[in-house]
């Protein structure tokens, strides 16, 4: 295919490839793709720390089982003697 341009046909056929939107159109999707994997990565980060927190609070409520059944039991001696 020649540069000439023909005397029918679409004008859109023959005009220049528009360099700086293609760059601008080419950020935009690299952009987009960026902030879908950051949101992939910051959901990521939010359930592990919903499983910390969790582990966390069972910890908490482990030791203080702990310390109620040692105040039971010293509550329990002390009536026994």
């Amino acid at each position: 295919m020649t540069g000439r341009r023909s005397p029918g046909g679409s004008r859109y056929l023959y005009d220049s490839f528009d360099a700086a939107t293609a760059r601008i159109e080419a950020n935009e999707r690299v952009a987009e793709e960026r902030w879908v994997a950051l949101e992939f990565r910051l959901r990521q980060i939010d359930e592990a720390l919903e499983r910390l927190e969790k582990r966390i609070w069972l910890g908490v409520y482990g030791v203080a089982a702990f310390l109620l059944a040692q105040g039971a039991e010293a509550i329990l001696q002390t009536a026994m003697r």
